[in-house]
Formats: structure tokens, sequence, C-alpha cells
């Protein structure tokens, strides 16, 4: 099949789950024998390529910085979605299937008035839908109104939509959806045959980009309230963003230097290694479209812990007491209780951990979702162009 990839970002470019996920379908229908094209924002430097093995990578537009203190700014959605548009209006017949993100939504909406015209067939990744209440809260009451409309015209375009979490499955059918969508719950690499679970550092463990939603901030004073009752107890901070002075600001001001850290970016392999060796991992977002962090906790046997709230699909991932604790509310308080949880729960959690990834390691992972996608793909081809 020729498959072209519609996303602005682009994995190790930028960081984050969808990123990873679209390289790696991306990766893996190129090693399978297809044509594969990612189409994006130029995000590396001039008179350099992208390099994605057996991907075809074309920029649509140029080097962008796409956020602005933690949101997306407009400019950079409305450039990539012309790029595509003209992009599909030159070279749309190339393809039989076009895979996009739906947000930007104006890529989106640029494939859907094409392709009618070259006759590809259109597989849409919904990460997240939006309510209402949280575009207002994002965008103001007016901006919020017209990001909630484009959302549901997006939404209501001919597709074959994918998501990853039941609750934006649903919300997907509440805003008009025409076909039932394809659930996807994988998105991690290992399969089986994880190691066993190391003895616990006593160290707490966050992982994600500082922005509000994430409330990265939120973790010191728990942290600090935590510690009252687990002497000795550490912990580390991990990742950057427009928050970050507010989290090394609040260290500050609680003294608590010497035991909790925020190096930011760091590595990948000193984030897998403090995580495996971890207590538990702390995810206080209060918005997540699927929470790939978790999955990634449950296979080395480290309990999760995550915060209640109706944006935050992290929480299916989370079975109480089994693999880790859903936490009431990201207040100090709550946090710190669940942190409590968990440490007194011992190794007899981190065993129970364990044994529920290995029971969910296949429904779990990225190649039982790319086998499914490659199957979408296929259910999606048009006769005349299979």
């Amino acid at each position: 099949m020729r498959i072209l990839i519609v996303y602005d970002c682009l994995f190790p470019y930028t960081v984050g789950g969808a990123e990873r996920w679209l390289r790696g379908v991306a990766e893996r229908l190129a090693s399978e024998g297809h044509d594969v094209t990612y189409l994006t924002l130029r995000q590396w430097p001039r008179r350099s390529a992208a390099d994605v093995p057996g991907v075809r990578v074309v920029a649509a537009g140029p080097r962008m910085a796409l956020y602005v203190e933690g949101r997306r700014r407009i400019l950079p959605p409305l450039v990539f979605g012309a790029g595509v548009l003209w992009h599909l209006l030159l070279h749309g017949r190339r393809y039989d299937v076009v895979h996009t993100a739906s947000f930007p939504f104006f890529s989106l909406l640029a494939a859907a008035a094409t392709r009618r015209l070259h006759r590809f067939r259109l597989v849409v990744d919904w990460y997240e839908v939006w309510t209402r209440d949280y575009w207002a809260g994002y965008l103001g009451r007016t901006g919020g109104r017209i990001g909630h409309a484009i959302q549901r015209r997006c939404i209501r375009v001919s597709q074959r939509a994918v998501c990853f979490s039941r609750l934006h499955a649903a919300r997907l059918r509440e805003e008009g959806l025409r076909d039932e969508p394809t659930l996807l719950e994988g998105m991690f690499s290992l399969v089986a045959g994880p190691p066993a679970p190391l003895p616990a550092s006593g160290e707490v463990i966050f992982a994600g980009r500082h922005i509000p939603e994430k409330r990265a901030p939120a973790l010191v004073p728990a942290l600090v309230a935590a510690r009252e009752r687990l002497p000795g107890l550490r912990a580390t901070i991990f990742g950057d963003g427009p928050q970050r002075a507010e989290v090394q600001r609040l260290i500050a001001e609680h003294g608590a230097g010497e035991w909790l850290r925020a190096p930011g970016f760091v590595p990948a392999q000193e984030v897998d290694a403090a995580l495996r060796a971890a207590l538990c991992m702390v995810l206080p977002s209060s918005r997540e479209g699927y929470g790939m962090i978790v999955v990634e906790a449950s296979a080395a046997g480290v309990p999760s812990i995550v915060v209640a709230g109706p944006d935050n699909a992290a929480v299916e991932l989370v079975e109480e007491g089994v693999n880790g604790t859903v936490a009431a509310s990201a207040s100090a308080q709550d946090l710190a209780d669940a942190i409590v949880r968990v440490a007194q729960a011992g190794s007899a959690l981190r065993e129970s951990t364990a044994t529920w990834y290995a029971a969910n390691a296949v429904r779990l992972s990225a190649s039982d979702s790319l086998k499914r996608l490659a199957e979408t793909y296929a259910t999606a081809l048009p006769s005349t162009r299979a």
C-alpha cells in the first residue's frame, strides 16, 4: 500500500506519545514493504534531512515554535494545514491511505477536502476529544466555542476513526461520529518477558512536560507532606516546560533541594533506569489521552499513581490496588496519601503490578495495535484502488 502519515510533529525532534506512536507506525509499515511518506513541519536544521528508516519524510512547512506558555500556537496549525492541502492537491493520487492525527485540525480538514478528488481513504487518530467546557477553559469563551465547533466538524468528516481509550471513543460517538471507532489500547513496544521488578529505591518519579495540565508543581507540596510520614523518601521530577521555574521555586521554598531533584530533560536511558527502581511513578495530570508512562512503569513492576478526573483517560490503565492507585484529587494531601499507600503495600504491590502487566501485555503492545491498524487500512481501501 501507499500510505501518507500526517502530523506536524516528528519524534525525536519533538517528544510525546503521539509522536512516538506515529513514527513507530511509519517504521513498521515501511519494514513490511509498504511505500510510506511522513508529512510534517520541518523540525530539523536546514541543509539536513530527517532520518526515519525506510520512510520518505516531507516538510509541509517551515520550522516553527509550536507552543507558547504550554499551549499550542494558532499560526503553526494554519501553516501546516495549508501545506498539507497543497501537498495533497499535487500528490494525493499517489496514496491509497492518508493517516492523520486529528490535531491540529486544519490538516485533517485539508485531507477531507481532497479525499474525493483523489479517492484515498482517510484514517484519523483521535488521541483526545475535548468537551465544550474544556475548550472554553483553554481558549476562552469565544475561542473555545470556535475550537469546539471545528473539532465537531472534523469528527463528522467521513473517516475511519482510531482512538486509544474508552473515554474518547464514547466522546466521538456523542459528538456525531458516523461509524464505530477502532479502539487500540497499545502503544508500548515491550510485549512479553519483562525483567523481574527491582527492589524499590524509595524514590518517587515524575516524567513529562511541565505544562498546566500535567500539574508538575502540585507534586512538590505533596512530596513534602509524604516525606513527613516516610522519612528518607526521595523524588525526581523529570522534564521541562513553562512550569519548570515554578517547580524549582517550590523546591527552594520548601527547602527540599537535598532530596527532591528537577533536572529537566535528560537522556531516555536515565529516565528508564530511575523508573525501573522507583517506589512509584506519579502522574498528577488533569488531562491524558492515554498515559503511556503508566504502561512503561507497569512493565517494570512499578506501581503508578494517577488522579481521578473527567478528562483523564490514564485512569483506565490503573486497577486499584493491583498496579497502582487513583488519587481523589491533585491536592497535596490526596497525593501524599496515595504515595504512602503505595509505600505501605511494599513488594506485594510490585509483584502484582508485574503480574498485571504480564496478563495485559499483548493488549497494551504497539505490535498488537499495529496489526489491527494494518487491518483497518486494508478494509478502508476502495475496491478500485485495492
